[in-house]
């Protein structure tokens, strides 16, 4: 497998400089990094520190993060996708990230589920030849993310599907999807080619893998045995230092 390092929360005790978490997840050994916004962020220092290192940057969030199930932020969103486009081919990214949005009062589900729709085909036009792909990303409601509307992993890929374009493709967090009482090898059955990237984090706590008692290993195994080939994003909150945390890590979701 090849582990990327969310140094929003990995390395963020160690290293309150944002590029120096890049540095020390090199000398961990991690295969890449990710991070949220890049717009609040040091590009020069971060593309030094990538340069310096080698290491590649595997994801960040497309901005603005603004509800795409309303379709009168849809300009303003692409807009901002085009300029994140942009971003990930001088940092060397291949996937974006773009979170649904809020359950919006007053309108159904199938007309947010169609403003979805309608705002990533408009996405995938924005993206075509960039070499870059987004990835939606279902959340859990349960505890993380109250009142956001994409909290099932199928009704994600069902959009997914209905866009139909190679451009716009699934961030499957497992965290997220066991959460929501899923079972990696059914909400994926037959479609795992849609998944851009994986998130791991265990529950409860969305601690370091080997702290609760989801079955990660289990899904990360299913994933890859059906052809994800991706990295996994370690998107979790280290509970002591990042080193221990992340030897539990591969402890957990490398046993053999």
């Amino acid at each position: 497998m090849k582990y990327s390092a969310c140094i929003e929360w990995l390395f963020a005790a160690e290293a309150p400089d944002f590029a120096d978490r890049i540095r020390l997840a090199s000398d961990a050994g991690l295969d890449a990094v990710e991070f949220w916004k890049w717009n609040e962020k040091d590009i020069a220092a971060i593309e030094k520190a990538l340069a310096e290192t080698k290491l590649p940057l595997a994801s960040f969030v497309a901005e603005p993060m603004i509800p795409l199930t309303d379709p009168a932020c849809h300009d303003a969103f692409l807009a901002g996708l085009k300029q994140s486009a942009e971003m990930a081919n001088r940092l060397g990214a291949k996937v974006l990230i773009a979170q649904a949005g809020d359950d919006l009062p007053g309108r159904t589900r199938d007309e947010q589920h169609q403003a979805l729709v309608d705002c990533l085909k408009r996405a995938a036009d924005v993206l075509a030849g960039t070499g870059v792909v987004l990835g939606l990303e279902p959340l859990n409601t349960l505890i993380d993310h109250k009142g956001y509307f994409l909290h099932s992993t199928q009704e994600g890929l069902d959009i997914i599907d209905e866009v139909g374009r190679p451009e716009i493709r699934i961030v499957y967090d497992i965290y997220h999807s066991l959460v929501m009482d899923e079972e990696t090898h059914i909400v994926l059955d037959g479609r795992v080619d849609r998944v851009a990237h994986v998130h791991v984090a265990d529950h409860p706590g969305r601690n370091q893998p080997g702290t609760g008692k989801l079955q990660l290993a289990k899904s990360l195994n299913w994933l890859f045995d059906n052809g994800y080939e991706g990295y996994v994003g370690l998107e979790y909150r280290p509970t002591a230092d990042t080193a221990s945390s992340l030897a539990t890590t591969f402890r957990t979701l490398n046993p053999n």
